[in-house]
């Protein structure tokens, strides 16, 4: 009888334990469609499959199992093609893998395991600019350099057309000289990147060559660098690119998903959506002073963040009915989320929960997880080596060349994997959470009439008929929420799931919900009373 009261109090232990983190009390089939949870991946930073301290596509197979057990169903890998640089943001050959990173066979190795997996891969495909390395930029500034007082012609040089060139560009701002010619080239970021001529139909069918091949290798689609770099400073150039691109890609695969980067505000994206493009990155909501880090450090309140996510659901599906949004916190190119909290783990904690409350398909960057830490400005801080473990760095990447030594505050994944409270437990328990309400990605949200505490709010979300009610806490104590004073009459509403930023737990008693600090809970509305 006490082996029996021992064994009932531990099972009853654990499951307090586990459940400070966070908990889902039914489990329901998630459609495989286009929502999906994304991981973006740096590939030279993330795992080293062979000990030359250089990340590459057989770590990440190795590391799948990995990925899966978090809950992500999509991998963004940042560019795999040969270039001269550590960030491989400057193409040097379209069709190849680079040689840092593995082989043909690794990657479609790393698709087929990717596959079996339910994860899809899409690709960064860069094609704003290539590399001044790139053999159409070569062969197009060694015929100008001796072209002489001729004009261009495409019959002897079919490159010429492939770049933006022109004379006379010496005062012009990113135009860069092409040896002692009198030609200069346009490159939006620098001389070693050249802005690619998207109004040549010879680059157009190059560039739907290039999609054509990676999604018949199995690519499921793309994400979309420097969009609206195609024609800077011309929004509707760049929109009819996009809008291009897209009929293309769906027209060779329907079911390829794509993604584009476009660093604006919510107006200026709204116009982007009429391309017709599945998702455009929700800049709004990411970074220091976007809305989630906003709220999470309580600049505004839970309210007004879902106030204005209805705001810009709806400006969005205007624009673009069947679009689906993409938020983030952090990626390659911003800091990331512990400095944006100053290492908080709470607020850490709470703010990836409120990104997973969102619709759409989130972006998580590698690390974010851990709680990893960028340090300063430079862009390889924001790129260090995963942290697998503390001990064994056998899988364990050389940080980029110009990178500062950064010790990391949180502990690595092999630590964090093993403890119920850590911030990796977190991010895979709101993952579990958000997949098994579908609802949350693809629904409808409002936010209904209703008296709230001050440091609450209350979103509705609306699916296929089902409805769930997500309401959260972004003070540092607990409040009481009156659900009759709060939600819509004539309902009866049970806990759905949960997500706890510590120990204490929500409790749901005679229609008051006690909500933790930083809590957030999920309430299924359903009958009429």
């Amino acid at each position: 009888m006490k082996k029996r009261l021992s064994l009932i109090l531990c099972v009853v232990l654990l499951c307090q334990l586990l459940s400070g983190c966070g908990k889902t009390t039914e489990t329901v089939r998630e459609p495989d469609d286009a929502y999906r949870c994304y991981y973006e991946i740096f590939v030279g930073s993330f795992c080293d499959s062979d000990g030359d301290k250089c990340g590459d596509l057989s770590g990440i197979t190795e590391k799948l199992d990995y990925i899966e057990d978090m809950g992500f169903t999509g991998i963004w890998l940042t560019p795999i093609m040969p270039s001269p640089t550590y960030h491989k943001y400057d193409v040097t050959d379209y069709y190849g893998i680079d040689p840092s990173f593995g082989t043909m066979e690794d990657f479609e190795t790393l698709l087929k395991e990717c596959h079996k997996r339910n994860i899809r891969l899409i690709m960064d495909l860069v094609f704003n600019h290539t590399s001044s390395s790139h053999p159409w930029f070569l062969e197009a500034c060694d015929y100008l350099e001796q072209l002489g007082e001729k004009e261009p012609d495409e019959n002897e040089c079919k490159y010429v057309n492939y770049y933006n060139f022109a004379k006379d560009q010496a005062q012009t701002p990113n135009w860069y000289q092409i040896g002692s010619s009198d030609w200069y080239y346009e490159g939006v970021f620098w001389d070693g990147m050249p802005d690619l001529n998207l109004n040549s139909e010879a680059v157009r069918e190059e560039l739907e060559q290039v999609a054509s091949f990676w999604l018949e290798k199995g690519a499921d689609g793309f994400r979309l660098d420097a969009a609206k770099e195609y024609f800077t400073g011309y929004a509707e150039k760049n929109i009819e690119v996009l809008n291009w691109f897209e009929t293309y890609v769906k027209s060779v695969k329907p079911e390829a998903y794509l993604v584009a980067e476009v660093w604006e505000g919510q107006g200026v994206l709204q116009e982007y959506y009429k391309s017709g493009i599945d998702s455009l990155f929700n800049f709004p909501a990411s970074q220091q002073d976007g809305a989630i880090i906003k709220t999470a450090k309580a600049r505004v309140t839970p309210q007004q963040f879902f106030s204005w996510m209805v705001k810009q659901q709806t400006a969005d599906r205007l624009a673009n009915p069947d679009y689906i949004d993409a938020p983030f916190i952090s990626n390659h190119d911003t800091t990331r989320i512990s400095a944006q909290c100053v290492n908080n783990e709470e607020q850490m904690k709470f703010a990836a929960g409120l990104m997973m409350m969102m619709p759409g398909s989130p972006f998580v960057y590698y690390g974010e997880e851990l709680g990893m830490k960028s340090s300063g400005t430079k862009d390889e801080n924001k790129r260090l080596p995963m942290y697998w473990s503390a001990q064994d760095l056998s899988k364990t990447p050389d940080a980029p060349q110009a990178a500062d030594a950064v010790e990391q505050k949180f502990p690595s994944a092999e630590e964090q994997e093993k403890d119920p409270g850590s911030i990796l437990q977190y991010y895979k328990n709101a993952i579990e959470l958000r997949r098994s309400n579908p609802e949350i990605a693809r629904g409808s949200i409002s936010v209904p009439d209703g008296e709230l505490p001050e440091d609450t709010g209350v979103l509705l979300t609306e699916w296929e008929g089902k409805v769930s009610v997500i309401l959260c806490n972004n003070a540092t104590e607990s409040v009481e929420i009156d659900l009759q004073q709060a939600l819509p009459e004539g309902y009866n509403y049970t806990l759905k799931g949960s997500l706890n930023v510590g120990d204490q737990q929500e409790k749901l008693e005679n229609n008051k919900l006690e909500l933790p600090a930083y809590g957030i809970v999920i309430l299924k509305q359903s009958g009429v009373e």
